[in-house]
């Protein structure tokens, strides 16, 4: 794992403060991403009646739909054919994302990350009531294929197919992912 450009940078692009990026590479096992993985902390505050409406709509109004309500599995496994948006609607948890030796990422209530494809994700621990609203760019449906070294050439293969949004499922065109992810 690196640390992906970010705030701070007195030469580039600065994100938005509680903003984390992170790259992981492929271990062998799960071909992981080029394209910066995005952490937005207290992105989207939840409504007290329904927690589920206000990432729902600010993913569909950014083109971001086929959104889903649910948790995260727990084995690591990836999406070759799409990226994907968690936004974590209640509850908290820690994911480990880039496979077995990648990195553990704390979440919490309205907080979003933005998966790239092929970047591998795995539910660890989590409080009882954590759940997460997932969308795909454009709507699209996806691909689970768990860590397995025999599906690496083919994973990576699709993965370079995949395009990149037309916009941030937080900020839309202005956000963060159409500034990193180039």
């Amino acid at each position: 794992m690196a640390q992906a450009k970010g705030y701070g940078d007195p030469r580039g692009y600065n994100a938005p403060l509680g903003t984390d990026t992170y790259v992981f590479r492929s271990n062998g096992i799960v071909p992981n991403s080029s394209l910066p993985l995005i952490v937005r902390r207290g992105a989207i505050p939840p409504s007290q009646d329904d927690p589920t409406k206000a990432f729902k709509a600010t993913f569909a109004k950014n083109g971001w739909t086929n959104a889903w309500l649910d948790s995260i599995h727990d084995y690591h496994h990836y999406h070759p054919n799409t990226h994907e948006v968690l936004g974590i609607v209640s509850g908290s948890g820690q994911i480990r994302f880039g496979g077995e030796d990648g990195d553990l990422v704390s979440v919490t209530l309205g907080d979003v990350v933005v998966v790239p494809a092929g970047v591998a994700h795995a539910l660890i621990n989590a409080s009882d009531d954590f759940a997460v609203v997932g969308a795909y760019p454009n709507g699209s449906d996806y691909d689970t294929v768990r860590d397995d070294p025999k599906a690496l050439a083919s994973s990576q293969q699709r993965i370079a197919q995949v395009p990149l949004p037309a916009s941030d499922p937080v900020d839309g065109s202005d956000g963060p992912l159409t500034k990193l992810w180039t």
